[in-house]
């Protein structure tokens, strides 16, 4: 079976909608415990305007003080020109930049037209000039809770466009959890064949209890990247009731129950989602950690 590879997401997608500001200190304290479990990237943190993302404006403090792993690569979230200066003073193995690809949800998440961003991204790219390797994350790949359907071949232009930029990767974001194991099986078999020099990740939420088998549609399809947000954390604002990322102690233990390399020290991911509810002040949609492994067993019963 091929080696499947995480990128964890919740130090930047997981908490840039809590509520309450997550101390710098323990941000980097879980960023470093994160490296110690086997994960390809870590996404770290965002360089948006602090005015816009409060919780992330610690971004530079944060990437200066995470003790850096060899073999993981620390992802960047990088909106524009400006943040692609600061990225790139803080020496990240990796931006990631964003657009939507339904024009209704870029209108609401970015507030410009879907050619703006693609225009401003290009610039990014252009400004960059290969110093760092750039992911562009497709938001709404798999469907829009405001237009419905988004048609694959819409999903496609966008990777061909950023393709022929020279990006490494691309992001096929599940943003709001519409999507289904025939769509994605679809999806992917389809990119593969048309982009098979991308770097591919899958990205899911689990909005409509779907995330996981998700998961296991790609990797049959034959995608080994993924996204996953330690205990569950993150979610879209702008779809009513959408919860969040797939967890990612949940994907990598029912891939590694079923055989799959993931390359993840999963007792002591476990050990880290199970802190997790202590780091942001609630419980955490997260599964595997509360009722622990498939392979940890009880004792029976008194009689």
């Amino acid at each position: 079976m091929n080696r499947i590879y995480f990128n964890d997401v919740v130090t930047r997608d997981g908490f840039q909608i809590e509520p309450n500001f997550i101390p710098t200190d323990d941000k980097v304290k879980l960023v470093d415990e994160l490296s110690q479990c086997g994960f390809a990237k870590i996404e770290v943190t965002s360089f948006t305007s602090p005015k816009a993302i409060p919780m992330l404006r610690d971004a530079e403090e944060v990437m200066g003080r995470i003790a850096r792993v060899p073999g993981v690569e620390y992802t960047v979230l990088v909106p524009n020109l400006r943040g692609a200066e600061r990225a790139l003073e803080s020496c990240a193995d990796e931006f990631n930049l964003v657009m939507s690809t339904s024009e209704t949800h870029n209108q609401a998440n970015l507030r410009m037209s879907r050619e703006k961003s693609f225009a401003g991204l290009a610039e990014v790219i252009q400004y960059v000039n290969g110093r760092t390797p750039i992911n562009v994350s497709l938001s709404t790949a798999f469907g829009c809770p405001m237009e419905g359907d988004v048609p694959q071949s819409e999903v496609e232009g966008f990777v061909q466009r950023f393709a022929d930029l020279g990006v490494r990767g691309v992001t096929i974001c599940d943003t709001t959890g519409m999507a289904h194991p025939a769509q994605v099986a679809s999806m992917a078999n389809n990119l593969q064949k048309k982009f098979g020099n991308l770097q591919l990740t899958f990205h899911f939420h689990n909005t409509r209890g779907m995330g996981l088998a998700n998961v296991l549609a790609a990797v049959q399809s034959g995608i080994t990247r993924f996204d996953g947000s330690l205990g569950g954390l993150g979610g879209c604002p702008y779809a009513p009731g959408a919860s969040g990322n797939i967890s990612s102690e949940d994907a990598i233990h029912m891939l590694d129950a079923m055989g799959y390399d993931t390359g993840i020290d999963i007792p002591k991911l476990l050990g880290l989602a199970r802190k997790l509810p202590l780091i942001v002040g609630h419980p955490v949609p997260g599964q595997v950690a509360k009722a622990g492994r498939t392979c940890d067993l009880h004792a029976a019963p008194v009689q």
